[in-house]
């Protein structure tokens, strides 16, 4: 008997062998059949769709859960356009938290509407003795007060008090770490939202160090979270690169450098596991930091990378030898040079045919590299809505040219590039189809058209955040196509984005998710 089957609906399995059916079985959380093969077949629960869409649950292959979490319930000064605004959320922040010392944790800031940085003298006005640590939107940069600048090392640099890429990082070391506990319920927040917007599984881009990790033991919330049967997506977990140390492995292991006990990509089940090593190359547009190879437009700045390019590299081949999946952060074309140079090398070394490296965001790509990405079969995880909400400060800043090569569709999959789609949550709106109707339209918030060349249809867009997030994170046996013998993840739609215009694709009803064949709720799994 099965446990459940869904019929009366249009059901899009982004599986070739069957691609719409009417009818799906479910039994112990696995899709069974489809169509006449469970049609007459007993069920405990029969759900009647009344002719609502069904689509494999969406994968956001690229999120920052706790981040999402934490900022879920911090104050937040992103609606300010004026200083004095920030400064009177700041100091409202400062006056309910704790005891002078203390840290306040403000988000939201991001320079570009209010035309310029906050200094630390300003915030020092309003911090009444608290460390006061203004995280940037992008995730790149912070702005604080002098309490925090007294504690960095000499030589730190700072833009009187906007502190970026490793700069943050400083700082933030003198914050960490957060209690697995406040950890854990961050992420149950976020996974929340994820749900609702259709999302079943998702990666979590870097945990453990890096710009954004929350604590050394960082793993250990997620498995807290299992283990209260309070995780209620799937969940695939990056290690930042400088969890990687040097290690006494034996010598014909190769291992330069390995996590703790040699764990490394797939270690876990298809709940909670290891997935790629997050290695960042380099910052980000919002906060003119991607390493550009000529300078953003009307200056002389090009952006940075995170270190010196050469101990990039050999962070990258290293993570290869020791048989890491490899997450490379590269926005700018200047640090896609860097990982694309740096993984050949890698591959050179010691071939792995199937390693199915990533670079994540891939946002600002020559014509020149997109032969170079199929050539070493490395995917584009990209961040659609980026240019959504970003594209018109984007395009500016790169230019008439440039602007054609940001975060591409088209060119990825004419050069057979497998193009994953993702969020970045929170930098940006995580909601899927928000970004499938992007993806198709290539228009920002204002309208502005933005790469319309680099538009893709609404079936490859799908196939973005399905079966080509599977692959990317390696779960294509599991998830990814409503197929049978795979697990029952799922999304049921108020109407078919295939059918709709797409400027009505990102308004479409998210009517229920299920995962494992039940259906999702705030607490956890049915």
């Amino acid at each position: 008997m099965l446990c459940s089957r869904l019929t009366n609906a249009t059901i899009v399995t982004m599986d070739p062998d069957h691609p719409v059916a009417r009818d799906l079985g479910i039994w112990r959380g696995r899709i069974v059949g489809l169509d006449e093969a469970v049609t007459s077949l007993p069920a405990r629960e029969v759900v009647d769709l009344q002719g609502a869409t069904v689509l494999p649950g969406f994968i956001d292959a690229h999120v920052h859960l706790a981040w999402t979490g934490l900022k879920q319930v911090a104050p937040s000064v992103a609606p300010c356009e004026r200083a004095e605004e920030v400064l009177a959320v700041v100091a409202g922040a400062a006056s309910r938290t704790g005891a002078p010392g203390d840290w306040v944790d403000v988000m939201g800031y991001d320079q570009r509407a209010l035309g310029r940085h906050l200094t630390a003298a300003e915030l020092d006005t309003v911090s009444h003795g608290r460390k006061v640590f203004l995280m940037h939107d992008s995730g790149h940069g912070c702005v604080v007060n002098s309490a925090v600048l007294d504690l960095l090392p000499a030589g730190v640099r700072h833009q009187d008090g906007f502190l970026a890429e490793g700069a943050m990082t400083a700082a933030r070391r003198h914050r960490l770490p957060y209690a697995q506990a406040e950890i854990a319920d961050a992420v149950a927040r976020a996974a929340r939202t994820c749900l609702a917007e259709g999302v079943t599984a998702v990666a979590e881009a870097g945990i453990g160090g890096g710009l954004l990790g929350h604590s050394p033991v960082e793993l250990g919330a997620y498995q807290l979270l299992r283990d209260q049967g309070r995780l209620p997506l799937r969940v695939q977990l990056m290690a930042a690169g400088d969890t990687l140390r040097p290690r006494d492995a034996h010598r014909e292991d190769g291992l330069p450098r390995a996590l703790d006990l040699g764990m490394r990509t797939g270690f876990g089940d298809d709940w909670l596991s290891l997935g790629a090593l997050k290695i960042y190359t380099d910052g980000g547009m919002m906060a003119r930091t991607a390493a550009l190879t000529a300078p953003y437009e009307g200056t002389h700045e090009t952006g940075r990378l995170q270190d010196d390019p050469g101990l990039l590299a050999q962070l990258v081949v290293d993570g290869h030898l020791a048989g890491w999946q490899l997450a490379v952060h590269a926005i700018g074309d200047r640090a896609v040079d860097l990982a694309l140079d740096a993984l050949e090398r890698a591959q050179r070394l010691r071939p792995r045919p199937d390693a199915r490296h990533r670079i994540e965001h891939a946002g600002l790509v020559r014509p020149d590299q997109l032969p170079r990405f199929a050539r070493l079969g490395v995917s584009a995880v990209v961040q659609p809505t980026f240019l959504h909400a970003f594209g018109d400060d984007y395009a500016d800043v790169m230019g008439a040219e440039r602007a054609a090569w940001m975060y591409r569709g088209r060119g990825f999959l004419d050069h057979g590039v497998t193009l994953v789609g993702s969020s970045d949550r929170p930098v940006a709106d995580g909601a899927p189809l928000r970004a499938v109707q992007f993806m198709v339209e290539r228009a920002s918030g204002s309208g502005r058209a933005v790469g319309p060349a680099e538009a893709v249809t609404v079936e490859e867009a799908l196939h973005a955040y399905t079966v080509a997030g599977a692959y990317a994170c390696r779960w294509e046996e599991s998830v990814g196509s409503l197929t049978p013998g795979k697990r029952a993840d799922l999304v049921v739609l108020g109407d078919d984005p295939r059918r709709v215009e797409p400027s009505r694709i990102g308004g479409i009803d998210v009517v229920a998710t299920f995962v494992d064949g039940r259906e999702a709720t705030g607490a956890g799994r049915l």
